[in-house]
């Protein structure tokens, strides 16, 4: 049997649901004779990845619960990526709960706390985010480049700086502001080493999940156990275009727009920039010029829900001569 790792994140909910939370583990548990389980509460940045580790360091059987928003769950994942005798799940407590939203009707059971200790163990894909640099991350779900990536960062900023205004409205202002500082930006992208024939983008995406940012489902056919990633570029649109463009890639009609969006499935998208520039992680950022998206040489153990799982989507696109055309 394995260990329990419960890691709750207070800010994700919000102090009295972290306490209601440690509650039904606590009586879960407790009816169910677990005698190896922790509760971890995260204090800073970081922490639910440190106690992922200092956890299961003793090389036994752990089953962690990332019991907070995607962030969270990035975290953990990112903590057990590799590890044959750790497997992670989600336990929903953010504002967005993306990647779990793969699972259609079955992200609802996510939230019962039975449902993940009795679930069954599935072997995922990770996105390998390479910078240049020594630091190691990965996605679970989706990772980008190019407007949505910019729009987020300020969020982060108008956040920090208007802390009492409400999430819409910090999205509302960094929208705003990315429009003032332009849309779309010149690039350099390569799928597999072969580099696409356009030179300015509006933004990238390397996806392994479905959906991100709160309610956006770009690709939905990606799957994340099929060793294979999606990837979809939006070229320039202009101010009025924009709406449009957002409208179609929101509900996964990328194939409507081919004069817009390029499709492709591969291993790995490098995009270089002309400068410094935000890069979108499962909704953590950071700056980089050069970053590539690849198939990560390593796998997760996730946990979900027995019975809960995904399928594949019809109407699946190619790529021909560069633009997404609809299969026939």
């Amino acid at each position: 049997m394995p260990k329990h790792l419960f890691i709750i994140n207070p800010i994700a909910g919000g102090e009295d649901s972290a306490a209601a939370l440690r509650a039904r583990i606590i009586a879960l548990m407790g009816a169910r004779r677990e005698p190896e389980y922790l509760i971890g509460r995260t204090t800073h940045p970081g922490h639910a990845a440190e106690l992922v580790r200092e956890h299961t360091a003793d090389g036994c059987d752990w089953r962690v619960y990332a019991c907070g928003g995607d962030g969270t769950l990035n975290e953990v994942a990112c903590a057990a990526a590799g590890l044959a005798h750790v497997a992670v799940t989600h336990c929903p407590c953010g504002t967005g709960n993306d990647f779990i939203k793969i699972f259609g009707a079955g992200a609802a059971r996510f939230s019962e706390l039975s449902e993940l200790v009795d679930g069954t163990v599935l072997s995922l894909d990770l996105i390998e985010v390479d910078d240049g640099t020594d630091t190691v991350r990965y996605a679970l779900n989706i990772a980008s480049v190019g407007f949505d990536a910019r729009v987020a960062a300020e969020m982060h900023r108008f956040k920090r700086k208007h802390a009492r205004l409400s999430a819409k409205r910090h999205y509302d202002l960094s929208v705003v502001y990315n429009l003032f500082h332009g849309i779309h930006r010149p690039y350099e992208v390569y799928i597999d080493g072969v580099s696409l024939p356009d030179t300015r983008y509006t933004l990238m995406l390397a996806a392994n999940g479905r959906w991100y940012g709160g309610g956006y489902n770009p690709v939905p056919e990606a799957r994340p156990d099929d060793g294979m990633l999606d990837f979809l570029m939006a070229g320039p649109v202009s101010v009025f275009g924009l709406a449009r463009m957002i409208g179609r890639f929101s509900k996964g009609q990328y194939g409507d727009l081919p004069e817009i969006f390029t499709y492709a499935r591969g291993r790995r998208m490098e995009v270089v920039c002309s400068g410094p520039e935000p890069v979108n992680v499962d909704g953590e950022i950071f700056m980089a010029q050069r970053v590539a998206f690849s198939v990560a040489p390593v796998k997760l153990n996730f946990v979900a829900p027995r019975g809960a799982g995904w399928s594949a989507e019809s109407g699946q696109l190619r790529v021909e001569s560069g633009k997404a055309k609809a299969e026939s």
